[in-house]
């Protein structure tokens, strides 16, 4: 199983970010074709201070075969231009094979 991770920081405006993100970008999310669950975190501190990060969102696939088809299709496309736009661009993003 793999998955595709996005780390979105603390937005200006939490309350816009959190309704857009409910709203508007989860359907998004859940229309990627195979995506076998989404797991989201928001992140409450850290050990020195304020987290680096507000929210992660964690795609998981079957494989890294699917889980690219799936970012490639119009949903994962959509999804993607969203969460750039919804973030001002500074969402990184990453992927992981997740062990057994």
């Amino acid at each position: 199983m793999v998955k595709m991770v996005a780390l979105f920081p603390k937005p200006e405006d939490v309350d816009a970010f959190e309704k857009h993100y409910a709203e508007v970008h989860t359907p998004l999310v859940k229309a990627m074709p195979n995506l076998d669950r989404l797991e989201v975190t928001r992140f409450t501190g850290a050990p020195m201070g304020e987290p680096r990060y507000w929210l992660m969102a964690e795609m998981y696939f079957a494989d890294e075969q699917t889980m690219f088809a799936s970012a490639q299709s119009e949903a994962g496309m959509a999804c993607g231009k969203d969460a750039f736009k919804m973030s001002g661009g500074t969402v990184h993003m990453m992927f992981a094979k997740i062990d057994d």
